[in-house]
């Protein structure tokens, strides 16, 4: 009887023991799960800095969306239209003929931007623009490379003439617009050197280098425009416009 006694005694605290061993590792789990969430809002602030650094590091040195806010570049680009920009365009070769460029007008000649609410609006501004949404910069210009430096410019009768020769223009607006005929008559100007002729596609109705932008230097160029992001049924690549009577780009 007494080593039935005793056999008794060993199973229930055995049994003991294992509730007492689960319990254990429940609370340590507990804990555990605890100590990781606390890790994880530790560090979000952490991530979050990352995140927005390496997205303006993006939008600074790589590639950029812009916001179409006007009309000018109808109908290849259409108000609120949204296109990315690439940085990289320009690191290797010079602009071309014919490329859709994204450039700033000089401080002194345009009105200053929008204010953007000191430190943490001009930061949630930047990178609203950088992602496409709102008009942006307003010293942002987006136009098409029509003249290229050392070239001679001029318009007439809306036919725009480089060195003399008519380029064909398929992809300019084609009526439909308020006119304007002070600018189908232009030059001809000599650009200059380090310099770029920049125009709208909605030629009657684009303020451009023919009037109130003028000729726009290399360094101001921020990238060229290669594709279409919104609207979602016109996503696609901005093909350059080919000029095949003006001569070969040096």
């Amino acid at each position: 009887m007494a080593d039935l006694h005793l056999d008794s005694s060993e199973e229930g605290s055995s049994a003991l023991d294992s509730e007492d061993s689960s319990d254990t590792s429940r609370r340590r789990r507990g804990r555990d799960d605890r100590s990781d969430k606390r890790a994880f809002w530790a560090e979000l602030p952490f991530l979050i800095i990352v995140a927005l650094v390496l997205a303006m590091l993006l939008k600074t040195f790589v590639v950029q969306a812009f916001y179409i806010p006007s009309s000018s570049m109808e109908p290849t680009l259409m108000v609120q239209d949204r296109v990315l920009v690439t940085k990289l365009a320009y690191l290797y070769r010079e602009p071309r003929r014919g490329e859709i460029v994204v450039f700033r007008d000089s401080p002194e000649e345009t009105i200053g931007g929008t204010d953007e609410g000191g430190g943490v609006g001009e930061l949630l501004s930047s990178l609203a623009s950088g992602l496409g949404f709102g008009a942006g910069n307003e010293r942002d210009f987006i136009k098409r490379i029509i003249g290229l430096p050392g070239e001679t410019i001029e318009m007439r009768g809306g036919v725009v003439f480089i060195d003399g020769e008519p380029i064909p223009e398929a992809a300019t607006a084609d009526g439909g617009y308020l006119s304007r005929p002070d600018l189908n008559d232009f030059g001809p100007v000599t650009i200059e050197e380090g310099h770029y002729f920049m125009m709208g596609d909605n030629r009657p109705n684009s303020s451009d280098s023919r009037f109130g932008l003028g000729q726009i230097p290399r360094d101001d160029i921020l990238g060229r425009a290669f594709v279409t992001i919104w609207p979602l049924d016109q996503i696609g690549s901005l093909d350059i416009a080919e000029y095949d009577a003006v001569p070969a780009d040096q």
